[in-house]
């Protein structure tokens, strides 16, 4: 759906200070390359997958994150009828709309019995967030996502906006977060437990909900755990489709057969945060 992709980097372009490259037309014949696409403005700028940042000096690691969690907080305080994208997406009950469409994706996907999985589908309708907000949700926002400018680590970019909608904050700010759930030996996971945060030079977890919080003034988070584990819940979902896709040879990348086995292990991570309850 790349006029949503489209339609929300414009309005971010044109109406807000948010970083999003500039586009510049969009082409919804199909007749022309075979498929609707739209043309971006190209920017000259860094892009470090893993959130340790190691391909950064180590001087520019937390203010790169800063600045990452300044980005996402500008994001979420958009006014989203100012800038044209009331009709983005229905602005209410978002993480429990979620929960359902990934549970049925994940079940049209299924492989192996995955009982984390079956749990946190149980779990999640009933532990749905007790407040309900709604914001520009970006779905996938990571350093992976974000261009840093060449020569300081500020983000200029956030890219790819396929899983964009209107939707809660906080499970953006929960995807964000994932890494400090994740072990940084569990291949391609991108986390972030067992790494020496302070040598690093990279926040720790309460540093990042803190300096959100500070930026779009709140004095706190409840439900802490619901959006970490439907988070998890969620991504898992999204690799075993991966993974089934590969396995039916439909596989988008070559490495898609290896990425798909961490769907139990994410899963596992969710259900370990959601039966250790509250820690908001």
């Amino acid at each position: 759906m790349v006029e949503r992709e489209y339609k929300v980097m414009r309005a971010l372009s044109e109406h807000t200070s948010v970083p999003v490259p500039a586009t510049r037309a969009l082409c919804e014949d199909s007749n022309i390359i075979g498929t609707p696409f739209y043309v971006m403005d190209f920017l000259e700028g860094r892009i470090v997958n893993h959130p340790a940042l190691r391909a950064l000096n180590r001087q520019e690691r937390m203010p790169a994150h800063l600045s990452a969690i300044d980005t996402l907080a500008a994001l979420h305080s958009v006014d989203v009828n100012a800038v044209g994208l009331g009709d983005y997406g229905r602005p209410e009950g978002y993480v429990a709309r979620q929960v359902a469409r990934w549970s049925k994706q994940y079940l049209a996907s299924k492989t192996d019995e995955m009982p984390a999985m079956d749990k946190l589908m149980e779990w999640l309708p009933e532990n749905l967030p007790s407040t309900d907000e709604s914001a520009i949700a970006h779905g996938d926002y990571r350093f992976g996502n974000l261009m840093l400018a060449p020569d300081k680590p500020d983000v200029i970019a956030i890219l790819d906006w396929e899983l964009s909608t209107l939707g809660h904050p906080l499970a953006d700010l929960a995807y964000y977060c994932l890494p400090y759930h994740l072990p940084s030996d569990m291949e391609g996971s991108r986390g972030l437990l067992g790494e020496d945060l302070e040598a690093l030079g990279v926040p720790t977890e309460q540093e990042t909900i803190a300096r959100y919080c500070q930026q779009t003034g709140r004095d706190g988070i409840a439900d802490w755990h619901v959006f970490l584990a439907f988070s998890l819940f969620r991504l898992a979902a999204i690799v075993q489709g991966v993974y089934a896709r590969a396995l039916q040879g439909n596989a988008a990348n070559a490495d898609a057969l290896q990425v798909g086995k961490r769907a139990s292990q994410l899963a596992e991570a969710g259900w370990k945060i959601a039966s250790e309850g509250d820690r908001s």
